[in-house]
């Protein structure tokens, strides 16, 4: 047996009033709004009626604070995972739009596809899937949360969709304390692909099925509070 599901967390909002990029750096922990929002996401779920049986955050302040009510609704010892942790960005530290205004910063900023200011998208991607698949495999039974950051979340949506990497970051589904719930169901093996000139051989019966990730479900449940919330730090 496996975990039924994995939820992927996003932390609730940060205390960060001059608006710094605040990447890995230490020292950013939750705003009082933060907390609520955290909180709610322990409560929602809480109300689903789900066994949950691990949880796994990053090593950063504002998630391990962000898994604490979910530590404490479901009686678990939060797991430390490196692996979705906030990806590394040049503009950790400042403040964002002073940033672009400097030349010196300008060639960052020339290959957004990649992107150039950062790890990129496929690093990202790969370490996630790990982290998820692991998840999966670490519990006999049950649900595993994983608390982690925006781009991490919305990279591995991407993913899982098939949809391209690159994109606005102002238009990322991933909210303050929603929660992203994947699946994994087994499918048949496919069929070899046959090499040119070949004729296609059907799939063979007796293979082993495949394992694919799917998204399930997606929630916000600290919405009401979103409107008064500021998300200027995330990468």
């Amino acid at each position: 047996m496996v975990a039924s599901q994995v939820h992927l967390v996003r932390h609730g909002e940060v205390f960060n009033p001059d608006g710094i990029l605040y990447g890995r750096l230490p020292g950013f922990g939750l705003s009082k709004l933060g907390h609520r929002m955290a909180a709610a996401a322990a409560d929602d779920l809480a109300t689903r009626g789900r066994p949950m049986s691990s949880l796994r955050v990053s090593p950063l302040q504002r998630t391990r604070e962000s898994a604490a009510p979910i530590a404490a609704a479901f009686d678990l010892e939060p797991i430390i995972d490196d692996r979705i942790i906030e990806p590394t960005n040049h503009f950790e530290g400042t403040n964002m739009r002073r940033a672009l205004k400097n030349p010196v910063n300008w060639p960052f900023l020339i290959y957004p596809p990649r992107p150039s200011w950062g790890e990129a998208y496929t690093s990202i991607e790969k370490r996630m899937l790990a982290a998820i698949d692991d998840a999966f495999d670490s519990v006999e039974s049950g649900d595993v949360v994983l608390v982690s950051h925006q781009l991490p979340i919305w990279v591995t949506h991407l993913s899982v969709a098939g949809e391209s990497f690159p994109h606005d970051p102002r238009k990322r589904r991933c909210a303050l304390s929603s929660v992203t719930t994947f699946e994994r169901v087994s499918e048949p093996s496919p069929a070899p692909q046959p090499r040119p000139g070949e004729e296609q051989t059907p799939a063979d019966p007796s293979a082993p099925p495949v394992l694919r990730l799917v998204e399930v479900g997606y929630a916000e449940p600290a919405g009401s509070l979103i409107a008064t919330a500021s998300d200027v730090g995330a990468v």
